[in-house]
């Protein structure tokens, strides 16, 4: 489905050749319908034999042509396929011709063509020749450059199939409309019917809408539920990106919305009130465009008061183009791609127009900062690749849904280019690829844990290494735009995996080190060690108690931690120590004893070990804990080990 708008200067046509082509009056309050003047947005609809012979439903958008309601019209082209401007033969090229004209060529339109409408009341041919040469030249330098000029009378009816022929090779020349799996239904009308409730009407885009799923209106919005769908007056169950919906909403009341909001899937986008965009200012502005002024956006069906900030220059010259920030006063819902137009509050003034780049800027940017400039660049003009890699680098640790719409491009797209980045190495996958992040952004994370790691070395030289809890709760991956992210637990262990598999760091089980770290003890610390584990040795299950061992160890509680850590002592419950092999001895011990008996007490094991009943009793609670044993009453019995 395709949706077509008309444009043009007041009282040319419009409305007279929507009628001529679908049947119907496009303008449905009473009062347009009196005066004969169009004021709010009408619609109609055909179905238009296509080249090959099918038949492809077209909606068509009538716009407003009076300078009064030049806002209405900007509502309604904001995701339009193609357009006919209307140029009527008495009276040729208006200003709302021009206008009209310049605002269809900075919203990029994709396809279009000029309808030379009243030609019924022209007998002289030589003048709608010079109407027609009138036409070509005002065309020159736009997207309509060399579009058909149509000859047309809606009263004889004669030009329309021609006028039908060429609106059929036209959109058969458009590619498929995107699909990036977020649909957008910018309300551009809401009204009410009795049974029904609120009814909004909107050109779907970048997804689908099915009757049943939630709906959030943003920015600010209620929230409710898509109760019914029509295409057409017909009634469908799934709106396809493209079409011209009207959506029944339950749970919401007609004034808790209004004009300019946009129906979404919960979750899938979000409001902004700064925008980075690149913009074009029209030839014919009547001055330059100066750092901070006021001005209008409109985009989709939002109408916004803002501010520009000039990114590279104090002003623009009109003609010029610019990298601008906006600085909205009131939250829009836009994403990345989407075009707009700028206008002069007073007195009302087309400006200019251009594309959003980013629709979420993580700051306001310093003025003629380089490498701010060339991330718009990349934007702008960038492949595919780069535009996915500046977005993850932008806003590290996405899932790979989140970056597609992050990048702002097709769902096939983005996830080709995500493929191609992954196999050239620019991006890595953490926690089996469900988060995703950039190879500098890698480096950079790695190399802050590398700091980390050394000022925890230089002030802890006998730990084996940094406990991992500690690292994943001190670092952050921070993104070119300035977000800071923790890793979660998985990405985290992922991520120190990578890192030791890269040689930048050693992962050990509870511990991470630098490679270049190791325990070196001094010969004083060494000869205590010694002396320690020799009286250890002597008494193998019943050591020095905690006091004595930190005695033998000179009081040195650091030197007593690294035994631990690097597991040549283990610390039982109730500070109690045992050497490494003579704790692996009494659990062996213990569990032979415990298999032979089928259970065991404290006393059993106290006489097995020729021990006292605190280590026997240390030496339960550690087996309870590690679930070697279960204690049920005064016995213990074996779990986890065969019987």
């Amino acid at each position: 489905m395709r949706v077509i708008a008309t444009a043009g200067h007041v009282d040319h046509g419009k409305s007279t050749l929507v009628q001529a082509l679908t049947g119907s009056n496009p303008d449905r309050l009473e009062e347009e319908q009196r005066r004969g003047l169009t004021i709010v947005l009408g619609f109609a609809w055909m179905d238009l034999a296509l080249p090959d012979g099918t038949l492809e439903p077209v909606s068509i958008v009538d716009v407003p042509g009076h300078i009064d309601f030049i806002k209405n019209m900007l509502a309604g082209v904001g995701s339009i396929d193609a357009a006919i401007l209307v140029i009527a033969a008495d009276e040729g090229v208006m200003p709302q011709t021009r206008e009209h004209l310049a605002i269809l060529d900075l919203l990029a339109l994709p396809e279009g063509l000029v309808a030379l409408t009243k030609t019924d009341l022209i007998d002289d041919p030589e003048w709608l020749e010079l109407i027609e040469l009138d036409i070509q030249e005002i065309l020159v330098g736009t997207r309509l450059e060399g579009a058909p000029i149509v000859r047309v009378s809606a009263q004889s009816g004669e030009g329309l199939n021609q006028l039908r022929s060429h609106l059929a090779r036209a959109l058969t020349a458009l590619p498929p409309r995107r699909d990036r799996g977020r649909p957008r239904l910018p309300i551009d009308r809401i009204f009410s019917l009795p049974g029904f409730g609120t009814i909004v009407t909107g050109t779907l885009s970048d997804g689908h809408l099915a009757v049943g799923e939630p709906v959030d209106i943003l920015p600010d919005g209620p929230s409710g539920r898509v109760r019914a769908l029509q295409t057409h007056k017909q009634e469908i169950e799934r709106a396809l990106p493209g079409s011209r919906v009207a959506m029944n909403v339950s749970g919401i009341a007609t004034d808790e919305i209004r004009r300019g909001q946009v129906a979404v899937t919960p979750g899938t986008l979000r409001a902004t009130r700064l925008l980075d965009v690149s913009f074009r200012l029209l030839p014919d502005a009547p001055k330059p465009l100066r750092h901070n002024t006021a001005v209008d956006l409109f985009s989709g069906a939002s109408e916004t008061p803002a501010h520009i900030r000039l990114l590279a220059a104090e002003e623009l010259p009109p003609g010029g183009n610019a990298w601008l920030q906006l600085r909205l006063d009131q939250p829009v819902l836009v994403a990345a791609g989407d075009r707009f137009i700028l206008r002069q509050p007073s007195p009302s003034l087309t400006l200019g127009g251009g594309e959003i780049l980013d629709p979420h800027p993580r700051r306001r940017y310093r003025r003629n900062d380089a490498t701010v400039l060339t991330r718009l660049e990349t934007l702008a003009q960038g492949s595919p690749d780069e535009i996915v890699l500046q977005a993850l680098e932008r806003e590290p640790l996405l899932s790979e849904q989140e970056l597609i719409t992050a990048s702002g491009l097709d769902k096939e797209i983005a996830g080709a280019a995500i493929q191609q980045l992954h196999k050239d190495g620019p991006m890595r996958g953490l926690d089996e690829r469900r988060l995703l992040i950039s190879e500098s952004a890698y480096q950079q994370v790695v190399a802050d844990m590398q700091l980390l790691l050394g000022e925890f070395h230089l002030n802890f030289p006998l730990r084996q290494g940094m406990p991992r809890s500690e690292v994943r709760s001190r670092l952050r991956v921070v993104g070119a735009g300035g977000v800071r992210k923790e890793l979660p637990q998985r990405a985290f262990n992922d991520l120190t995996v990578q890192a030791s598999e890269d040689g930048l760091v050693a992962s050990q089980e509870n511990t991470v080190r630098l490679l270049s770290h190791s325990v070196r003890y001094s010969s004083t610390q060494q000869r205590a060690v010694d002396r320690t584990l020799q009286a250890y040795a002597e008494a193998p299950f019943s050591p020095p108690n905690a006091i004595d061992t930190l005695s033998l160890l000179n009081d040195d509680e650091d030197l007593l931690d690294s035994l631990i850590e690097m597991d040549i002592i283990v610390r039982l419950p109730g500070s109690v120590y045992l050497r490494q092999e003579d704790f692996a001895v009494a659990t062996q011990k213990t569990i032979a004893l415990a298999r032979t008996r089928g259970a065991i007490t404290l006393a059993d094991v106290r006489d097995l070990l020729d021990t006292s009943r605190k280590y026997a009793q240390a030496l339960l609670e550690e087996l309870d804990a590690r679930r070697v044993t279960r204690r049920v009453g005064d016995e213990r019995t074996l779990i986890g080990v065969e019987q």
